[in-house]
């Protein structure tokens, strides 16, 4: 009876998973640099690349990646210090939420930026018209900074991570 080799099984489960959730391009028993090439190839087609990894091997891969996760329970050390994002649970299936919410986070972001330039530039063209009073300057700017602040907070709700998991 012909035995199977590991790398093949693990091809042939990761082939598997792949079709099930709509993936064509599987690429399994990649050694470390093979990854890395493989993240390098994708970003010249023009692709944004986000790379889910556990261990030692998948470090580089995370490192050069635009992207990278790490599975916190059973990743390595590295692979933890090298990724952008890490999920503690050893879910895939959290992946889809951990990606629509920082789309929320950096959504959120560029809200608070724009909320302050606002105020900043609002009060510098007041400031600079030369009527605009110390207490009420320093009353503006520090109420834009609490509106920045509870705009930042609205991530925490149970609300915001219902959200991000039905999005994802």
């Amino acid at each position: 009876m012909p035995t199977a080799s590991a790398s093949s099984v693990a091809g042939h489960a990761a082939a598997r998973l792949g079709a099930e959730v709509g993936i064509g391009d599987v690429r399994a028993g990649l050694l470390p640099q093979d990854k890395v090439r493989a993240v390098r190839e994708l970003e010249r087609a023009g692709r944004k690349v986000l790379v889910v990894g556990d261990g030692v091997n998948d470090a580089p891969a995370l490192a050069a990646a635009h992207s990278g996760i790490a599975m916190g329970r059973a990743g390595s050390d590295l692979a933890l210090e090298t990724a952008d994002a890490i999920v503690v649970r050893d879910e895939l299936a959290t992946i889809p939420t951990v990606v629509a919410l920082s789309r929320r986070c950096r959504r959120l972001v560029v809200q608070n930026l724009v909320i302050a330039a606002v105020f900043i530039t609002g009060l510098g063209i007041w400031d600079l018209a030369g009527t605009l009073p110390l207490p009420l300057g320093v009353a503006e700017h520090e109420g834009s900074t609490v509106i920045v602040g509870l705009n930042g907070l609205r991530l925490l709700r149970d609300a915001a991570w219902t959200r991000a998991r039905s999005a994802g």
